[in-house]
């Protein structure tokens, strides 16, 4: 069974909401203005907030991790090397 693409106007358009949707909620979450469980709805907010614009963004991007975490890794060694390097110790 194949998957349908998206036409490529909407999935940026689609993207966009969901990231501003799991912002939007981990700010409701963080300033509890919404609590994250509950009594009556258990953990429904919370994945309502988070979970589901979640898995919209890993689902239209499923290489983003990836991509985010390219990002990171040569910042990281960049910055050991000038701490490592850029040491001069007395004699």
């Amino acid at each position: 069974m194949r998957s349908k693409r998206l036409p490529v106007s909407r999935q940026p358009r689609l993207l966009g909401a969901a990231v501003l949707w799991l912002l939007g909620g981990g700010v409701l979450l963080l300033t509890t203005l919404v609590p994250m469980h509950t009594e009556l709805l258990g953990w429904t907010p919370a994945f309502w907030l988070l979970g589901a614009p979640l898995v919209v963004v890993l689902g239209l991007e499923p290489g983003l991790p990836r991509q985010l975490l390219a990002r990171r890794r040569p910042h990281r060694r960049a910055m050991q090397e000038v701490v490592w390097h850029g040491c001069h110790f007395p004699r």
